[in-house]
């Protein structure tokens, strides 16, 4: 193998393992909550030893399979490096997990870097080309990989056929910790709400995309997430035949946390819908 070549089937299996490791941390926890040590990091974001412990598992896995990956997690912050990077969220949808709300993943995704050989061609972007979002409490997991495809535990996955967002269902996150682009977000939200079957907003972004994958949602869309949110989901999205893409149209993954994703069809329609009420990009 080149020296620049990722093995993603050894990638795969690393990412199934850590998310794994992950979920069983968690669900100790979410047994007995009232022994749960809970921080507030700003407001309405909220951290346990739940969250740092599980990141831990997933961290010391990966480093020890993958030592020449750099590693970008949510607690413990880290740099992207190397041939790829893992972006790490060990308990989204934390706010749900914490009142025991049963809504919520882990989400593991390897990033390629620009000029990494992916199938023998070197990709000209950064781009995520694993994906592990897994949902412990409906025992999911949704996985994919670059050029071959997603699955739902055994079962290859495909986004919805719908093809009009009047007869879609959307999910979407409502602004709960940074406000300042909530004006933008309500115009679509009405918008929304007027042009679709309806509108779900569960709390847990990383499986907001995997469902869109799936397609149990038609389509989804949020503003001010992180990267770590979003990158298993988008190439969960995309390797499902879906749309999953930067609402500013200048990143090649949703990267800074604006996304909206669909099948081709409804991607396209839910962009349209959201262009006119976006602000610059930050």
């Amino acid at each position: 193998m080149a020296h620049n070549q990722l093995n993603l089937s050894a990638c795969l299996d690393a990412a199934v393992t850590a998310a794994h490791a992950a979920a069983a941390v968690l669900q100790a926890y979410a047994h007995d909550r009232s022994e749960l040590i809970i921080d507030k990091k700003a407001r309405n974001d909220l951290v346990s030893q739940a969250d740092r412990e599980a990141e831990q598992a997933i961290i010391s896995l990966l480093s020890e399979r993958t030592p020449e990956f750099g590693i970008v997690a949510e607690e413990s912050g880290g740099s992207a490096s190397g041939l790829a990077s893992w972006y790490i969220d060990p308990l989204d949808g934390t706010t749900n997990f914490l009142h025991g709300i049963p809504h919520y993943a882990v989400s593991v995704a390897l990033v390629a870097h620009a000029g990494t050989a992916v199938e023998e061609e070197p990709l000209q972007r950064d781009q995520p080309v694993i994906g592990v979002v897994y949902d412990p409490n409906r025992e999911e997991i949704f996985t994919a990989m670059h050029q071959v495809g997603a699955w739902l535990n055994d079962r290859r996955i495909a986004c919805s056929q719908t093809r009009e967002l009047s007869e879609s269902v959307l999910a979407t996150g409502l602004p709960f910790r940074d406000f300042s682009f909530a004006d933008s977000y309500m115009a679509t939200l009405q918008d929304a709400i007027r042009g679709s079957r309806g509108v779900r907003r569960f709390g847990a972004a990383a499986l907001d995309l995997a469902w869109t994958a799936c397609g149990r949602y038609d389509g989804y869309w949020e503003m001010g997430l992180a990267p770590w949110d979003v990158a298993a989901g988008t190439v969960i999205v995309r390797e499902a035949g879906g749309v999953a893409e930067d609402m500013h149209h200048q990143d090649p993954w949703p990267m800074k946390g604006y996304v909206y994703a669909g099948n081709p069809q409804t991607a396209v329609a839910l962009d349209a819908m959201i262009q006119p009420h976006l602000g610059p990009a930050a």
